[in-house]
């Protein structure tokens, strides 16, 4: 891998933001991940604006649906109804299965919906398949940054 993937997790969940760090690092996945936790945090992440004046355009969001304040599915509609934004690749990865959450995701045009295993060993398994496919065979579109 040539570059530094930018990663922007959104999640609530300190002891699962901690553990899907260790996986990138124990993985040796290279990746700069930010971490906000909630909707709104993730909104001034991404349009660069009060704590995160010096964000960085993430190359992919990582985002989780259930969260306090502005939650996963609000988020995702915002994201997707901004230009400047909405190219940017969102994963949900919630430990939701019920169908109306992966339905609305595809339809608010997540570009895929994994569901977020309680098993450390699998949760490894899948932050590996996401580093496969989103970090290693996805080509993302170039941006024109400040």
């Amino acid at each position: 891998m040539s570059k530094l993937i930018q990663v922007l997790l959104v999640e609530d969940s300190l002891a699962d933001a901690t553990l899907i760090q260790e996986v990138f690092d124990e993985e040796k996945i290279a990746v700069n991940m930010e971490v906000v936790r909630d909707g709104y945090e993730a909104m001034d992440y991404l349009m660069v604006r009060g704590a995160h004046v010096d964000a960085v355009r993430p190359d992919v969001i990582i985002l989780d649906l259930n969260m306090p304040k502005k939650d996963g599915r609000q988020l995702l509609h915002e994201i997707k109804g901004i230009p400047t934004l909405k190219n940017i690749p969102v994963v949900i990865l919630s430990t939701s299965q019920a169908d109306e959450d992966v339905a609305f995701s595809y339809n608010a045009n997540a570009n895929c919906y994994v569901v977020k295993p309680l098993d450390l060993d699998q949760l490894t398994k899948t932050v590996k398949s996401i580093d496969q496919f989103w970090f290693t065979a996805v080509q993302f579109p170039k941006t024109d940054e400040k």
